[in-house]
């Protein structure tokens, strides 16, 4: 089965954003993967773990193109337990909250809102 959690991080405090969340009452299934672009400072991912835990899932995979250094570290003591697999990691992480090279806003892409 396939459910969306969508959340975007506000730009300026960082803070993750719900938009979208439409989980079934009861849990209906045993592992869950979750699919994120990129993972920054990871407050987003763990936000929607925290979500998916709280719903009752037992085990979690998480897989994301690329990832700075200390957000895998912030979703990893979060979240010891959950698999993670990433195709790149970047060793900075701005004071904007932006993996340094990275790839920029994935969101700007996907929805062609860049500037």
């Amino acid at each position: 089965k396939i459910h969306h959690i969508g959340m975007y991080r506000d730009k300026l405090s960082l803070v993750p954003i719900v938009y979208y969340e439409r989980l079934p009452q009861k849990v209906d299934s045993s592992v869950a993967i979750v699919l994120e672009p990129m993972i920054a400072t990871a407050g987003t991912i763990n936000a929607a773990l925290d979500m998916l835990k709280n719903w009752g899932v037992k085990r979690i995979k998480v897989m994301s193109i690329i990832a700075a250094k200390k957000g895998l570290e912030n979703l990893h003591r979060e979240h010891p337990d959950v698999e993670v697999h990433v195709g790149a990691v970047d060793d900075t992480l701005s004071d904007s909250g932006y993996i340094v090279p990275g790839l920029g806003d994935v969101g700007d892409r996907l929805w062609g809102t860049v500037k």
